[in-house]
C-alpha cells in the first residue's frame, strides 16, 4: 500500500486549527493535529511546502521510519514548527494502521492499562464567591480534580481566568489568542501573585475540603527561588501539582525549587523532543510531564518518553485545553489508556463548532475520558463544516511588568 495525497486544511471554529489528512491507494484516511497556537500558518506551509510531496508514495505501515526520516533529514531538528507537522504525520499514520487493523490505536500500543482517565478541568474567578461558583460547576459536570486559577489585586488581566475581563475585552473560556493583527499587552506583578494566591487555596479548602485534588498553573511567570517560595506557601493545601512554575529552559532551576518545597512539580508543555526531558526526568526534579503529542512529535515519541519517565516514577499530565485539537487531544487518550505509568489529563472542552469540525468517539463520564473503541484514533474529520469556518489571524497576549519590561507570559 502507498500514500496519494497527504491533504493540510487550516479551519477556525471558535480557534484556529491546523489539521493533515493522510489517503492511501485503498482509499483509507488518517488525521494528524499540526496546530501552533499563534503560529498556525507556518506549520501549515511547512507541511504543504516541505512534508506532503515527501509522503507520497511511502508506505504507511512504516510509522517509525518515516517519523526517523522527517527529524532527522531536514538537519534543522526540533523547534515547535518541525515537531508541529511532525506529529502530524505520526497521528495520521497511526490512525491508518488502526483502521486497517480494525482496531483503536491504544490495542497497537499495548492494550489498556485502565478502564478510563482521571482528568482535570479549569475553574477559575474574578474573586472567591464567583471561583466557588466555577469550582461547583465543574463538580456537577463530573471532573473530580480542579485547577485552581484567581484574578489577583491589583493586576488588570490574569491568564486562565475565563469570567475576568481580559485587557482584550473576551472571556478565556475557548481561546486566549485575541483576534487581531498584534497580540495584547496584558500586565504582571509577581510579589502580588505570590501574596495572594496561598489565601485562595486556603478558601478553596475551607469551603470544599481536603478530598479534592486542586492544581494550579504558575505559566513560567516565576524565577526559580520564587517558585520555590509560592511551592513551600502552598503545602499545607496539599496540591495534586504546581504547574509551569519557572521557565524550564533553566532546567538546573528546578533542582533549587526541589530542595525548597515537597509540592508536585508539573512541566513541559512547551517542550518539544525528549532532550528536553533529560535531566528533568533523570534526576527527578519533576513528577508530572506535561508533553502534547501535537508539539511534541506525536503519538510514537510520547510513548517512548513516558517509557523513559516510568523508571523514575514520574507520571503523565498531558496538555489538554483547547489549543490541541480534538485529533490531538485523541492521540494523547489513546497514549493515556496504554501506558503504565498515568497520572492526569487536562481537559478543557472544545466548541460546539468545534465538535461539528471534528467528530469524535471520545466520552467523559464521571471524571473519566476514553477514547473509545473504532478502530484508529477514533475523530473524522468533516471537510464541508471546516470550509465555513476560514482562518483568522489571532495572537496570544504577552506580559509587561509595571516598569513596562516584557515579561514572560
Amino acid at each position: 500500500m502507498k500514500i496519494i495525497a497527504a491533504d493540510v486544511f487550516v479551519t477556525s471554529p471558535s480557534r484556529n486549527f491546523v489539521t493533515l489528512r493522510i489517503t492511501t491507494e485503498d482509499g483509507v484516511t488518517g488525521l494528524g493535529d499540526a496546530t501552533l497556537n499563534g503560529r498556525e500558518l507556518a506549520v501549515a506551509a511547512y507541511l504543504k511546502e516541505h512534508v506532503a510531496q515527501l509522503l507520497i508514495g511511502k508506505d504507511p505501515h512504516r510509522i517509525e521510519d518515516t517519523w526517523q526520516f522527517l527529524y532527522r533529514s531536514s538537519y534543522w531538528r526540533r523547534g515547535p514548527v518541525t515537531m508541529a507537522a511532525i506529529a502530524a504525520v505520526d497521528m495520521a499514520l497511526w490512525d491508518i494502521k488502526g483502521k486497517m487493523a480494525g482496531m483503536p490505536v491504544y490495542q497497537l500500543l499495548g492494550g489498556a492499562s485502565r478502564n478510563g482517565l482521571r482528568a482535570y478541568g479549569h475553574a477559575s474567578g474574578a474573586d472567591l464567591p464567583s471561583l466557588f461558583d466555577s469550582v461547583r460547576e465543574h463538580l456537577e459536570l463530573g471532573y473530580k480534580s480542579i485547577r485552581i486559577q484567581t484574578a489577583v489585586p491589583g493586576i488588570k488581566a490574569v491568564y486562565g481566568v475565563a469570567a475576568q475581563a481580559q485587557a482584550s475585552g473576551e472571556r478565556y473560556d475557548y481561546e486566549p489568542a485575541g483576534r487581531g493583527a498584534f497580540p495584547v499587552e496584558e500586565d504582571w506583578d509577581t510579589r502580588a501573585y505570590l501574596r495572594h494566591l496561598p489565601t485562595v487555596f486556603e478558601a478553596v479548602r475551607n469551603e470544599f475540603g481536603p478530598e479534592i485534588p486542586l492544581l494550579h498553573d504558575g505559566h513560567h511567570r516565576m524565577t526559580p527561588i520564587e517558585a520555590a517560595k509560592l511551592g513551600k506557601a502552598l503545602e499545607p493545601y496539599d496540591l495534586f501539582w504546581l504547574e509551569d512554575c519557572t521557565p524550564a529552559e533553566n532546567q538546573e532551576g528546578l533542582r533549587l525549587v526541589r530542595q525548597h518545597t515537597t509540592t508536585p512539580l508539573a512541566i513541559g508543555e512547551i517542550f518539544n523532543t525528549v532532550y528536553d526531558y533529560q535531566t528533568l526526568i533523570k534526576e527527578q526534579l519533576i513528577d508530572y510531564v506535561r508533553a502534547a503529542s501535537t508539539h511534541f512529535g506525536g503519538i510514537s515519541p510520547l510513548k517512548k518518553v513516558m517509557d523513559f519517565a516510568a523508571q523514575y516514577q514520574i507520571k503523565s499530565g498531558f496538555h489538554g485545553p483547547t489549543d490541541i485539537s480534538p485529533v490531538g487531544f485523541a492521540a494523547q487518550l489513546h497514549v493515556g489508556l496504554a501506558i503504565h505509568n498515568y497520572g492526569i489529563q487536562e481537559y478543557m472542552q472544545h466548541s460546539d463548532k468545534t465538535n461539528e469540525v471534528f467528530q469524535q468517539s471520545m466520552t467523559f463520564k464521571d471524571g473519566y475520558l476514553h477514547p473509545g473503541d473504532k478502530p484508529g484514533i477514533g475523530v473524522e474529520f468533516n471537510e464541508e463544516a471546516a470550509a465555513a469556518f476560514p482562518y483568522q489571524q489571532a495572537y496570544l497576549p504577552y506580559n509587561r511588568l509595571i516598569d513596562g519590561t516584557v515579561h514572560d507570559w
